[in-house]
């Protein structure tokens, strides 16, 4: 596959520990367009990412996964990048199922692709799978768009998507507000499945109850605000 205008963009907060496996496997891969977004680390994760001699962005004060993905995305759009993908940092994705998630945009047979870890859950903790699906309902029932794996981080953009897409939550809703633009913009979408590989550290990470229901707050606060 060839790689060249594809741009990968990583939202990472305090990943120092996590981000330089990933962006190694990139690396390894042939993927050389790729951009880290320091979300307002207190560790060095800016600092370890630069020796992989990426595009380093960088907020002062953490703002959110979703803020983090913002800025990424913006500057790839400036970047005129063909194909733009977003990857988590702390290793959690396969950098082998890159392929499967950037051929569809590549090929023209979809606009947008959602790497699913719920088409083949295996190795995800059960309370994992119960909190994504109660998101996939909520996110079906506000936007009216059902996907299997509604808060993936692992997605494909086509550069014309990207230009239609509007974010403007920062933190883990932007996930289901990706899905209702998706909707409103008649984008063409698929769902392609992944592994995940958790970590204690990755699993560690993830939403709480709380987290879930604070996501579920902003999803209806995006409503009201339409």
């Amino acid at each position: 596959m060839n790689t060249e205008g594809v741009w990968i963009v990583i939202p990472a907060y305090n990943e120092a520990q996590r981000i330089s496996a990933v962006l190694g496997k990139l690396r390894s891969a042939g993927y050389a367009n790729i951009v880290v977004v320091n979300d307002g680390s207190q560790d060095n994760t800016a600092e370890v990412a630069s020796k992989h001699t990426v595009h380093v962005l960088s907020h002062l004060i953490n703002r959110g996964a979703g803020a983090a993905t913002k800025t990424g995305l913006e500057y790839t759009k400036e970047q005129h990048a063909e194909v733009v993908v977003t990857l988590d940092a702390d290793g959690q994705h396969a950098i082998d199922d890159l392929g499967k998630v950037v051929q569809p945009v590549l090929k023209g047979n979809a606009e947008v692709v959602i790497g699913s870890r719920m088409i083949d859950s295996t190795g995800m903790p059960w309370i994992r799978k119960f909190g994504n699906f109660g998101l996939n309902i909520g996110t079906f029932l506000l936007f009216g768009l059902w996907v299997s794996d509604s808060q993936s981080g692992f997605k494909a953009f086509s550069l014309a998507a990207l230009e239609k897409i509007s974010i403007r939550m920062d933190r883990y809703e932007f996930c289901s507000e990706m899905i209702h633009e998706i909707k409103r913009n008649k984008l063409k979408f698929i769902e392609v499945p992944i592994k995940v590989i958790y970590t204690k550290e990755s699993y560690a990470k993830g939403q709480s109850v709380i987290g879930g229901l604070k996501t579920a707050w902003g999803m209806i606060k995006k409503i009201l605000l339409s």
